[in-house]
């Protein structure tokens, strides 16, 4: 037989506490059967009586686990590419301290919640290129996450869907990820300057690659600064990026994802890892195993059946 938890101090006091008042209580009794001229042994059998519910009372509490079930335990991979809008418009402060900042903090964060999940990482800009391929090495993630900035690639227009066709491709002819969970997250402000083709999302759905879009900014946006200045259209006026939260739906929609609203205190990354860890998949690895379970009901009914016993016998304690 094994014990769910050990045998500890509070288990002790109970059994100190039974056997000191149960023991002033039959001194007290037969010293007053002694005044009486009479006998007490009555007491004794309610002794044992209450001696034994308490003992099946302290053992379910020890959770006694005897027996073996036969359980079968399966486990699923998990891989994940992590698309990261590297345009200038994630230089914007609408969010703090600015959009790309937030981002990488997040998805540090990410990492720490799902430790079990192998990420990659690709950015996306007028070029897109994977700058971590599929590891399950978190710390050298983190580590290359941080030195990301707007100014890896040359300025130009945004192309989010050549980074989605890319990693659509990695986690394609990656014959590692083949019985895996995989899914795409994109984080973007939604500004993207190159169509979409639509059968580039239905392959996403055919091979079961949900695309998740984490929306990163605001309705009303926020203007970008380029050193002292901030960046200017043809007219000289100051640009205003906005999030275009309509897109990412659609991709998301299109993706068979879903479409997530990036929060200023980082709280939607709990919401992002429940919907990774809701993905289903092939399992990667089944075996069977014999379990032990917790059999403390028994020891349970047993005592509330002497309980029982207890409240309806009734013995006389003086034989007068």
């Amino acid at each position: 037989m094994n014990w769910l938890y050990p045998f500890s101090r509070t288990e002790f006091i109970f059994i100190f506490l039974f056997i000191s008042v149960y023991t002033l209580y039959v001194w007290r009794t037969f010293r007053l059967a002694r005044q009486l001229n009479t006998s007490a042994w009555g007491v004794v059998p309610k002794f044992f009586l209450r001696g034994s519910y308490l003992t099946l009372l302290i053992i379910a509490l020890l959770g006694p686990s005897f027996g073996e079930a036969e359980s079968e335990l399966a486990t699923t991979g998990h891989d994940t590419y992590l698309l990261v809008d590297i345009s200038r418009s994630m230089d914007a402060s609408d969010v703090v301290p600015t959009r790309l900042e937030r981002v990488k903090y997040d998805i540090q964060q990410l990492c720490d919640t799902l430790p079990a999940t192998r990420f990659g990482l690709v950015l996306a800009s007028s070029e897109s290129f994977v700058l971590s391929p599929l590891t399950a090495d978190q710390d050298a993630l983190k580590q290359l996450i941080r030195e990301v900035h707007t100014s890896i690639v040359p300025t130009g227009g945004t192309d989010l869907c050549s980074a989605i066709e890319l990693a659509y491709q990695k986690l394609l002819t990656d014959p590692s990820t083949r019985q895996n969970v995989r899914s795409i997250v994109l984080f973007s402000d939604g500004e993207n300057f190159a169509p979409c083709e639509r059968s580039a999302l239905a392959r996403l759905r055919t091979q079961n690659m949900p695309l998740i879009t984490v929306g990163v900014g605001t309705e009303t946006g926020a203007s970008i600064r380029n050193g002292r200045d901030f960046i200017r259209d043809d007219s000289r006026q100051i640009v205003r990026s906005r999030l275009n939260s309509e897109f990412l739906k659609n991709l998301a929609r299109d993706g068979r994802g879903q479409y997530i609203q990036a929060d200023v205190n980082g709280r939607y990354i709990n919401e992002l890892a429940g919907v990774l860890r809701s993905l289903k998949g092939g399992a990667i690895d089944q075996q069977r195993i014999a379990v032990s379970t917790n059999k403390y009901y028994y020891f349970l009914l047993a005592a509330l059946g002497l309980l029982l016993l207890d409240l309806i016998v009734t013995i006389r304690t003086f034989r007068l």
